[in-house]
């Protein structure tokens, strides 16, 4: 089984046991790499809004969980017990998305200082991490929103 394979296993089990309302959104794991990461959201009858755009909760979901998997995905490489959270969350909506929604994080080298600098000093490292959304990702990418997230992570291992 592939890397990526074993991810998208993981993000929906994550969904379905650990926070319910990521697996009720059905996010889509497109790619994942120490770098980069991209999560589908699609819109569909739970992600919409009135409007029939996607709703600004779902926004939010796809936001979290691009930040917070890549993380994830970072820290279970050095074998360490990690807590990870967010301290803050900035959205600016650029346009309204009326169609899938494509999560592009490309923080993967600042996650993984962020590790670094919590297992050197084991003490809680907060750094503001930024998410981007598009539409008709990759073929002709609509800039939908954009996300920065205080992405804090402490060394729990002993």
């Amino acid at each position: 089984m592939s890397e990526l394979s074993k991810a998208k296993r993981s993000l929906w089990l994550f969904g379905l046991f650990k926070i319910p309302l990521i697996g009720f959104v059905r996010p889509k794991l497109i790619d994942l790499s120490s770098t980069k990461m991209v999560i589908k959201l699609p819109l569909q009858r739970r992600t919409k809004n009135h409007l029939g755009s996607m709703y600004f909760g779902a926004l939010a979901i796809g936001a979290d969980l691009s930040g917070a998997f890549q993380a994830f995905f970072i820290a279970e490489k050095t074998d360490r017990k990690m807590s990870i959270a967010f301290k803050n969350f900035n959205a600016n909506f650029i346009s309204r998305p009326e169609s899938d929604v494509f999560f592009v994080s490309d923080e993967g080298e600042l996650i993984q200082e962020i590790i670094d600098e919590t297992v050197k000093t084991k003490e809680r490292v907060t750094k503001d991490i930024s998410i981007n959304a598009y539409t008709n990702y990759p073929e002709a990418p609509v800039h939908v929103a954009e996300f920065v997230l205080g992405l804090s992570i402490k060394d729990k291992s002993s």
